[in-house]
C-alpha cells in the first residue's frame, strides 16, 4: 500500500540517527536549566514574600485564669460582708492573643505557617482592629467591655442566689463622627431601647439589634427625661450606635473581680460561676477541671464570643477535661474540638451549673446538650 500524498515514507534525516552518527543528546541539560532556574525563581519570590506585609493578624491561645484562684494581683475573685465556703478543681476562664496590628503586619509567611496550626486562626485586620477606631479607642473599648462583663456577672451570681440588685445604665462614652455624636452624651442615663427596659449593657445591644431602621432611646440627661433618635451604623451583622454603653449595680456586698491587663466580655459566665461557688456550700466541681467561656448577662443568659477554637485548645494546654461553650458557637466548636476534651453547650447560667453538678455527681452527661 503506497504513503498517503504529502507524508513521507521515511522521516527526514535531520531527524533519524544514522547507525554510524551520534547526536549529543541536549534536552536533559536544558530541563535541568530549566528546573535550576525555576528553584531560583521559587526562592526569590519566597524571600520576597517573606517582607511582603498581609491584611491579617494571627489569633492564638492566651493566658488562662482559675476563678476559683489568684493572680499576681491576689484572689481573682474576693468577696466581702458575705459567707464564703472552700472550693475544689478549677472553673477557667480562657483569653486569645493576636500575633500582628497596623504598626506591625504580619509577613504571608507568617500567615502560612498559621494556616497549617489548627490551634490558630487567620483574621482580617479590619476585625481585629476596626479601621473606625484608633488603639487608643480599642483598647478602651475593651476595658469598658470587661469593667461591664464583671459587673453582670456580679448580677447574674447574686440574682441566681436571691439576692435584690439595682442597676444603672449609662453613656460611657460616645465615638467621635458616629451616629451617636451630637445626639447622646457621656453620663446619659438609658431607661429604654426601642421601648424595652435597659436593665444591663447586654439588653442594650440586644434591643438594638431587633429592631430595623433607628433606634429610640429613652434618657435621663441632667436629671431631665428626654427620647432621642439614632440611626444605628450598620457592620455585617453589627448594628452600632457608637456609644461605650456601661452599667453599675448597687449590691448588698462588695464582690470585687482582680484581672489586670485582660479585656473584653467573654469571661462573664466562667466569672458568675467563681461567685456562685464560693457563696454556697460544698465544692461545685468536686474536684474536676472545667474551662469555659461565654458572655453573661445580670439575667443570666449565656452569649456567644469569638476565638473559641482557640480557647478550646488553651483549656486543653491548661489540663481542663470539660469545656462549656455557647450554644451560638456550636457552629464554630464541631470539627474542631481537640482531643480529650469534653464539650458541653449552655444556653444558660443554669444550663451551665446543671453540666457542672451532673460531672460532679457522676451521672450519666450523654443527655446533656452538646455541639454534636
Amino acid at each position: 500500500m503506497s504513503e498517503p500524498a504529502g507524508i513521507p515514507a521515511n522521516p527526514p534525516s535531520a531527524v533519524r540517527e544514522h547507525p554510524a552518527i551520534r547526536f549529543p543528546d541536549v534536552r536533559p541539560r536544558r530541563l535541568r536549566r530549566a528546573g535550576w532556574g525555576a528553584l531560583v525563581a521559587a526562592a526569590a519570590a519566597s524571600l520576597a514574600l517573606a517582607f511582603v506585609p498581609s491584611p491579617y493578624v494571627v489569633e492564638v491561645p492566651g493566658p488562662t485564669f482559675d476563678t476559683l484562684g489568684a493572680t499576681d494581683a491576689g484572689p481573682l475573685i474576693e468577696i466581702d460582708g458575705a459567707q464564703t465556703y472552700p472550693t475544689e478543681g478549677e472553673l477557667r476562664l480562657l483569653t486569645v492573643a493576636w500575633f500582628g496590628s497596623r504598626d506591625r503586619p504580619l509577613s504571608w509567611v507568617d500567615v502560612a505557617q498559621a494556616y497549617v496550626d489548627p490551634a490558630r486562626s487567620i483574621i482580617p485586620m479590619d476585625a481585629a482592629f476596626p479601621p473606625q477606631l484608633t488603639i487608643e479607642e480599642s483598647n478602651e473599648a475593651g476595658r469598658i467591655d470587661m469593667q461591664n462583663s464583671q459587673q453582670a456577672a456580679v448580677a447574674a451570681a447574686l440574682l441566681h442566689e436571691g439576692y435584690d440588685i439595682e442597676s444603672d445604665v449609662r453613656v460611657a462614652g460616645v465615638i467621635p463622627d458616629s451616629p451617636a455624636d451630637g445626639v447622646l452624651e457621656e453620663g446619659d442615663r438609658i431607661l429604654r431601647v426601642n421601648g424595652e427596659t435597659a436593665y444591663d449593657v447586654y439588653s442594650i445591644r440586644a434591643s438594638i439589634a431587633a429592631v430595623d431602621g433607628p433606634t429610640e432611646l429613652d434618657i435621663e440627661r441632667d436629671g431631665e427625661p428626654m427620647t432621642v433618635e439614632v440611626t444605628p451604623l450598620v457592620e455585617g451583622d453589627q448594628r452600632l450606635v457608637g456609644i461605650y454603653p456601661s452599667h453599675e449595680f448597687t449590691f448588698p456586698f462588695d464582690v470585687d473581680i482582680e484581672l489586670p491587663n485582660v479585656g473584653g466580655s467573654s469571661a462573664g459566665m466562667m466569672f458568675a460561676l467563681g461567685i456562685i461557688d464560693e457563696l454556697t456550700p460544698g465544692a461545685m466541681t468536686a474536684g474536676t477541671h472545667w474551662a469555659g467561656t461565654g458572655t453573661v448577662t445580670a439575667l443570666g443568659d449565656v452569649g456567644p464570643i469569638s476565638g473559641i477554637v482557640q480557647k478550646m485548645h488553651g483549656a486543653v494546654d491548661a489540663g481542663a477535661s470539660h469545656f462549656l461553650a455557647p450554644v451560638e458557637n456550636c457552629g464554630d466548636v464541631v470539627g474542631h474540638v481537640p482531643d480529650g476534651l469534653t464539650v458541653l453547650a449552655v444556653d444558660t447560667l443554669d444550663d451551665a451549673i446543671a453540666a457542672i453538678d451532673a460531672v460532679a455527681m457522676n451521672e450519666d452527661i450523654s443527655g446533656l446538650p452538646t455541639c454534636g
